[in-house]
C-alpha cells in the first residue's frame, strides 16, 4: 500500500524556545481515513502547519506521496488540499469567485475551473449562493465553502483542521457523509476535531498527540477494543421499587429514579447478553443510550497515562 505521509522524527522549536514537537514519527497509508487528536496546545496545527508548508520544521523528513516535503514543494501542494481551523477567505468576495481564484493558484484553465467550482458547490449545497459575498452565509456555509476551496483542484490528500467547529448537528451529519463518499472514492483524508464521537464515527486509525509526542498510534477498532467497561442509561417502560439482584453477572447498577437507572457492565458482556439479563429480571426496557463517548474515556486515559509515566503505544 502507498504512504501518503511519512513524518519522520519531525521537530518544531519556536523562536520564544516552545518546543511544540518532540520528534514525533508517524505513517498515514494512501485511502485512509485518520484521526489526529490532542488537546490544545499538543502540536497538532504545528504538525498540520509543517505538512502545508506553512511552517518551517526545526528537525526531522516529511514525504508525501513518496516526495520530501522541502526538495518537492510544488508537487507536494498539488496533492494537499488544507481545510483550516479559522475562516480566512475575504468576507466581501463572492462565494464561486473565492472557488475559482483557488483554481487559478494550481495553473487550472478557466473552463475546468469552472466545472469543479460548479461540482463541489453543487455537492456541499453552496451553488444557489454562488453570486453571493460570503459575509452573508452562515457559520456552517462558510465552513463548507473552505471545504469546497481545498477540493477545487482534486487533490490525493486533505487535511481537515477541525472541520465542523460551531457547525449545528444536523449539518455535521451532512458533513460526514460527504466526507465519507469522498475517502470512499480515493481521497486520503486527515482529520482533527474536539468531537470524538466525529473521529469514532468516520476515522479508521488514530493517532494522539500530547505536549509534541506521539503516545498512542492505532487503529480505531483496536483502541476502543481497549475499553474494558461501558456505562448505559437505561429508561424503564414501568417504573420499578428495587434494582434485582444480578448474580454474578459481571455489572453494577443504580437508581437515578424510579423510571431510569444507570448500569455499568463489562466489556465482554453484549447487548444480547444484557438484554437476556433484563428479560430474566422482568426489567421492561423502553429505551438504553450509551453515558459518555467511548473514545472520550479511552482519551483521557491515554492521556492520564502519557503524562504519568513512559510513551504508551498499542500496535494495531
Amino acid at each position: 500500500m502507498t504512504t501518503a505521509i511519512a513524518i519522520d522524527n519531525l521537530t518544531k522549536t519556536y523562536a520564544n524556545g516552545l518546543q511544540a514537537l518532540k520528534g514525533i514519527s508517524l505513517e498515514v497509508q494512501q485511502g485512509d481515513f485518520f484521526a489526529l487528536l490532542g488537546p490544545n496546545g499538543a502540536g497538532k496545527s504545528t504538525t498540520i502547519g509543517i505538512l502545508s508548508t506553512l511552517v518551517n520544521k526545526s528537525g526531522g523528513g516529511v514525504e508525501i506521496f513518496g516526495k520530501n516535503v522541502d526538495a518537492h514543494v510544488y508537487e507536494t501542494k498539488l496533492d494537499l488540499g488544507v481545510v483550516p481551523q479559522e475562516i480566512n477567505f475575504s468576507q466581501f468576495e463572492k462565494v464561486r469567485d473565492i472557488v475559482m481564484t483557488q483554481a487559478g493558484y494550481y495553473g487550472m484553465p478557466r473552463q475546468l475551473a469552472a466545472e469543479r467550482c460548479e461540482k463541489y458547490l453543487r455537492k456541499l449545497g453552496l451553488w444557489e449562493k454562488r453570486y453571493e459575498r460570503s459575509r452573508t452565509l452562515s457559520g456552517g456555509m462558510k465552513r463548507r465553502l473552505m471545504i469546497a476551496r481545498a477540493l477545487v483542484h482534486e487533490p490525493r490528500l486533505l487535511i481537515l483542521d477541525e472541520p465542523t467547529a460551531g457547525v449545528d448537528i444536523e449539518l455535521r451529519r451532512s458533513m460526514w457523509e460527504f466526507l465519507t463518499e469522498l475517502n470512499e472514492a480515493g481521497t486520503t483524508i486527515i482529520l482533527t476535531t474536539h468531537y470524538l464521537e466525529e473521529a469514532e464515527q468516520l476515522c479508521r486509525n488514530i493517532a494522539i498527540i500530547d505536549h509534541g509526542r506521539i503516545v498512542e498510534n492505532t487503529s480505531m477498532r483496536a483502541l476502543l477494543a481497549a475499553l474494558d467497561k461501558q456505562t448505559y442509561i437505561v429508561e424503564l417502560a414501568a417504573p420499578i421499587r428495587a434494582l434485582p439482584d444480578w448474580g454474578d453477572a459481571p455489572l453494577s447498577a443504580e437508581f437515578i429514579d424510579e423510571h431510569s437507572f444507570e448500569i455499568t457492565v463489562d466489556a465482554r458482556l453484549t447487548m444480547s447478553d444484557l438484554f437476556k439479563l433484563f428479560l430474566l429480571h422482568s426489567v421492561e426496557v423502553s429505551a438504553l443510550r450509551s453515558k459518555s463517548n467511548r473514545l472520550e474515556q479511552l482519551f483521557l486515559s491515554r492521556l492520564d497515562g502519557a503524562r504519568g509515566g513512559d510513551e504508551h503505544v498499542v500496535q494495531p
